[in-house]
């Protein structure tokens, strides 16, 4: 797993490198832009809608709701993620903090129509994901929801097959969502799978 510096030193090429293994249609990342897409068009539904998101990175995703009038708030453990963000949108609330530790004291203050995390809730354990997706259901807006777009899997079963068939290339590291188990905390999860490795979780409030 990497830590902060690691993606401080990996940000200015992260976009492309996740964009090669969609297109290659390769673990970690195949799905991603239609999972990105699709959470967009969510999103979109309420005009003007404020967002947090959870692990933002350099902005891919929520550049493009701040440049559609969505209001942005947003939590990233690394400075340079931030600081090119900041770049694509200079009116957007951001600040730095580890979501293993919990929101941003900032970030505490307010509720949302939409929580997004895209590729960064994995690095939660399981327990962790269930502290923090309930902490983070109950700052949400009337009609609001979570939306998570990640490495996911139906079933156990599946991802030991993803496991298998990435072999060296699998991350040990992560932990990815099992949508069966989580629904034994999380009764109304709902999952939506866009490739055989990755899919949109929603918790709606």
């Amino acid at each position: 797993m990497l830590d902060s510096k690691g993606f401080d030193l990996w940000a200015d090429g992260y976009d492309k490198a996740v964009g090669v293994s969609d297109e290659e249609n390769a673990y970690p990342f195949a799905g991603y832009k239609e999972v990105l897409e699709t959470i967009f068009q969510i999103v979109m539904e309420k005009p003007g809608a404020v967002v947090l998101d959870i692990g933002f990175g350099t902005g891919t995703l929520t550049a493009k709701l701040y440049e559609q009038g969505c209001v942005i708030y947003g939590q990233d453990f690394s400075s340079k993620m931030i600081e090119l963000a900041s770049e694509k949108m200079p009116h957007a609330h951001l600040y730095q903090g580890d979501f293993t530790k919990g929101l941003a004291e900032p970030l505490k203050c307010r509720t949302y129509d939409y929580i997004i995390a895209t590729y960064s809730l994995h690095h939660l354990t399981d327990e962790l994901k269930k502290v923090f997706l309930s902490d983070l259901l109950g700052r949400l807006n009337q009609n609001g929801k979570i939306l998570i777009g990640d490495v996911a899997f139906e079933t156990r079963e599946a991802l030991d097959q993803c496991r298998q068939q990435a072999g060296d290339e699998w991350d040990d590291e992560e932990i990815y969502f099992v949508v069966d188990e989580l629904k034994h905390f999380f009764p109304t999860l709902q999952f939506t799978k866009i490739s055989y490795c990755a899919g949109i979780l929603t918790l709606a409030g």
